[in-house]
């Protein structure tokens, strides 16, 4: 399987890990807690295959970066929280910098 849908299983992996956190209420409710594990033990076990092909700071990189970006997202939609004029600037220098550094890697 090509390296970086492996990469992107993980992004999506983690950003649900990450999304489950906010609803778990301090590992409080279960269901939310097991997506919490699951989520983030698919990421790192998907990174880790990553890792075998794609040079590590250009794959964390990517994970960091795509899956901060995407979790934002997810805060504003799913979550209802604001976007401003920062919270987009800041996004959008997230994306640039991971473009940059996957244009630099030679991949």
């Amino acid at each position: 399987m090509n390296p970086y849908i492996i990469l992107a299983i993980a992004i999506i992996s983690e950003v649900f890990g990450s999304s489950m956190l906010k609803v778990s209420n301090g590992f409080k409710k279960m269901l939310p807690t097991m997506g919490v594990i699951l989520g983030m033990g698919l990421a790192f076990y998907c990174l880790s295959l990553a890792l075998k092909t794609i040079p590590l700071g250009t794959a964390y990189a990517i994970w960091s970066g795509v899956g901060t970006a995407l979790t934002a997202i997810v805060g504003v939609i799913v979550y209802k929280e604001r976007l401003h004029a920062k919270k987009l600037m800041g996004l959008a220098l997230i994306i640039g910098g991971v473009v940059v550094l996957k244009l630099s890697s030679g991949i």
